[in-house]
């Protein structure tokens, strides 16, 4: 066997020692390369300095060229991210965002935690200017999480400036205060002069908000302090602007002339008018500094990273050279077993990729059903409901009145069945989360009950409620997971029973200062349930038998969604059951204490504050495919007086808003040609005024980031109540002030 290895073993070394010798050649080429990245970019950071920004961008440009060709990614995203600080700078923000987002793209893909926190940081100053704080704040976090790995005081206290930045737009100027302090102290860690003076002038801003003038002079003279030491005349110039806002305040009208004049003499000597308000990509050196510290800081970096990187692989070579002759000896003699091995796990992993694939595109049958069956069962319900209304509205007969009621009521049921399903999607791809809400019980299962009260009615049912008067008044839970629970299982009860009873009762089991315990039972006299039926009676789709269906209706998702809402609280549901007799649903839930919310307190308080009059003669214009729901919202509309114009697709809709004067559009999302999202974004390429409300039948929660991305202002799902319908129209035109 040795005179066999022997040569194998000489001839892996040979091998290994040319894969040594390329890997020798490869390094040279790419060090080259690297080298002339560094150049290219050292060069860049000169020109920074100097102010010529459109020789650093194309530099910075023929950097990343070069960064690409070998694939370097860490100065592909540190040439990219530094290009975005150079558009942002020139208030270019189409631009800083492009380069941005490639940046933040090609950092994820390295693990560049640190080159992803500045780019989390710039992303955040461009949302701040384009006034979308919330979306700034969420940037902000998420710099915060890389940086966590980083010893960078500076970005550190970048980060506090920008948060600051935005509770100041928000008027929350004791956070902003806060913020400020702590980009201070960052500041000083970092020794960073132009971070303490910056933080220093914003502070000022946040003290004045608060009215303390006397801690805003102290501040300003700091920041005052450090710009003139350090040689920040832009700064400086805003100092003096902000003492003699802060003057005024005190009313001390000679240190008002003393600021003004310092002021006045400072902006003429800098002979530049313009830079007063910032708005000239001529920057002085104190704004240039952070853009050039980062870029040579991100340099060192980089190289600091590749001679790690080179002596990573130098050391993991010989460690292979030296385990070669082990491995081979392993490996000759293990060779049988590691090819049966082989066999059964290349099969195994078949059967895995073939059950994945196939699971998989269940998955995705199932989403894109889901999402057709919504769109195409609602739009018929829009028809149906809309109908049923315009025709309630007509002042019917009784005779026709109560076949519409009927209408009416087969719609609501249908409509029902329908979110009973989405209702269980949700459930089942955990997009359900649980709330902690003050609510009153007692009164959320009186709302249940009463809903419920006319179908026990009809079947000549009693309405039992047990309510512990042990139990507190004010609770802190998810109150609308608990009517949907016992919606369906009160609701199952009333179905199932005919001229029986149906109780309800709540106990309380325990109580701390925190919490309490609570038993609930739902109990009926109706037609009981088999004990071999009751061991899958909470899967999708199941009821007690086919004959039970036919005779009571339903589709056997209700008790399957109970199991999964009361799976969320901790909670099991049990059943007793005897045929013939009756059943009994119970389960436990945990509830803290909590006060009462003001909506709790005053029930009923929903109003629809809707000023008909003020809509009278707006001109709305309804884009839909279908004659049906043009004829229904167009009555609906011109009923309250509203003048009216259908466009058939979106491509018609487009050139209608361009060429004519409308007050709000209502769109339809799916429609032959362009889709009602296509049409809204070339809608708000030259029209970002007018308000665009999605009138459609799809509701699924998915879509609704990517309807208000495309522009529309906000959604009206069919089908809807007439007065919700009004409400969201009111509140469009009252938001884009065509009514007051």
């Amino acid at each position: 066997m040795t005179r066999y290895l022997a040569p194998i073993i000489f001839g892996l070394l040979v091998m290994v020692s040319g894969a040594l010798k390329a890997q020798e050649i490869e390094e040279a080429t790419l060090d080259i390369t690297n080298k002339k990245i560094d150049s290219l970019l050292n060069v860049a950071v000169t020109a920074i300095s100097s102010s010529d920004f459109s020789k650093s961008i194309a530099l910075l440009e023929t950097a990343r060229e070069l960064a690409h060709e070998i694939q370097n990614k860490n100065y592909i995203g540190i040439t990219t991210n530094t290009l975005s600080k150079i558009y942002l700078q020139a208030k270019e923000l189409g631009n800083a965002r492009i380069e941005n987002t490639k940046a933040i793209a090609t950092q994820k893909e390295t693990d560049d935690y640190e080159g992803l926190g500045q780019s989390y940081i710039t992303a955040s100053e461009i949302e701040i200017l384009d006034k979308k704080y919330d979306k700034a704040q969420e940037y902000l976090d998420l710099a915060n999480d890389q940086l966590k790995k980083a010893v960078r005081p500076d970005l550190e206290s970048r980060i506090h400036i920008n948060k600051g930045n935005i509770a100041l737009n928000k008027e929350d100027y004791s956070l902003a205060n806060e913020e400020y302090d702590s980009a201070i102290k960052q500041a000083g860690f970092a020794k960073n002069s132009y971070l303490s003076a910056l933080s220093y002038d914003h502070k000022v801003s946040a003290l004045i908000g608060t009215q303390q003038y006397d801690q805003a002079a102290i501040a300003i003279a700091k920041a005052q302090e450090i710009s003139k030491a350090d040689g920040f005349t832009a700064l400086l110039l805003q100092s003096y602007k902000l003492s003699v806002a802060i003057a005024k305040k005190q009313n001390n009208q000679a240190e008002v002339e003393k600021q003004s004049a310092l002021y006045t003499n400072l902006k003429d000597s800098m002979n530049s008018p313009a830079i007063a308000e910032l708005k000239s990509i001529q920057l002085n050196e104190a704004e240039k500094a952070p853009l050039t510290q980062n870029l040579t800081k991100d340099i060192a970096r980089e190289q600091k990273n590749r001679e790690k990187g080179k002596m990573f692989v130098k050391v993991i070579i010989i460690s292979m050279i030296s385990l070669l002759s082990l491995l081979i000896l392993s490996l000759y003699k293990n060779n049988n077993l590691r090819a049966k091995a082989n066999e059964l796990l290349q099969a195994r992993n078949t059967e895995l990729i073939i059950a994945k694939d196939n699971a998989e595109k269940a998955s995705m049958v199932k989403a894109q059903f889901l999402s057709t069956i919504t769109h195409e069962l609602r739009t018929p319900m829009y028809a149906v409901t809309g109908l049923t209304h315009l025709l309630l509205s007509e002042n019917p007969n009784e005779e026709q009145k109560k076949h519409l009621d009927s209408l009416k009521f087969s719609g609501e049921y249908l409509l029902s069945l329908i979110n009973n399903i989405l209702d269980l999607n949700k459930l089942e791809a955990n997009k359900v989360e649980v709330e902690q809400t003050p609510f009153n019980l007692e009164k959320r299962i009186k709302d249940v009950l009463f809903a419920l009260e006319k179908s026990a009615k009809d079947k000549n049912n009693k309405l039992h409620f047990e309510f512990d008067k042990d139990i507190p008044e004010s609770l802190l839970g998810d109150p609308l997971m608990i009517s949907q629970i016992l919606i369906n299982l009160v609701g199952n009860a009333v179905k199932f029973t005919r001229d029986g009873e149906v109780f309800v009762r709540v106990q309380k089991v325990k109580e701390t200062s925190q919490t309490i315990n609570l038993h609930f039972e739902i109990e009926d006299t109706g037609e009981g349930i088999s004990k071999k039926k009751q061991k899958n009676i909470f899967q999708n789709f199941t009821q007690g038998s086919v004959a039970i269906n036919r005779k009571f209706g339903g589709t056997g998702l209700g008790l399957s969604i109970v199991k999964n809402l009361l799976d969320l609280l901790n909670s099991r549901i049990t059943l007793e059951s005897t045929l013939g007799k009756g059943s009994k649903f119970a389960f436990d839930i945990q509830y803290k204490l909590s006060e009462l919310s003001d909506n709790e307190k005053n029930p009923h308080n929903i109003i629809y504050d809707v000023d008909y009059v003020a809509l009278e003669n707006r001109k709305i214009l309804v884009v839909e495919d279908n004659k049906i729901n043009q004829m229904i919202t167009r009555k609906i509309l011109e009923k309250n007086k509203m003048i009216c114009d259908v466009a058939d697709n979106g491509e018609i809709a487009v050139e209608k808003v361009r060429t004519e004067e409308y007050d709000l559009v209502l769109m339809d999302i799916h429609m032959p040609g362009i889709s009602g999202l296509q049409a809204t974004e070339r809608i708000r390429l030259f029209n970002k005024e007018i308000p665009i409300l999605a009138l459609t039948a799809v509701t699924i929660d998915e879509n609704i980031n990517s309807f208000h991305e495309a522009g529309l202002n906000d959604i009206i799902p069919k089908p809807y109540k007439i007065e919700e319908f009004f409400q969201k129209i009111h509140n469009g035109l009252k938001n884009a002030n065509v009514v007051s």
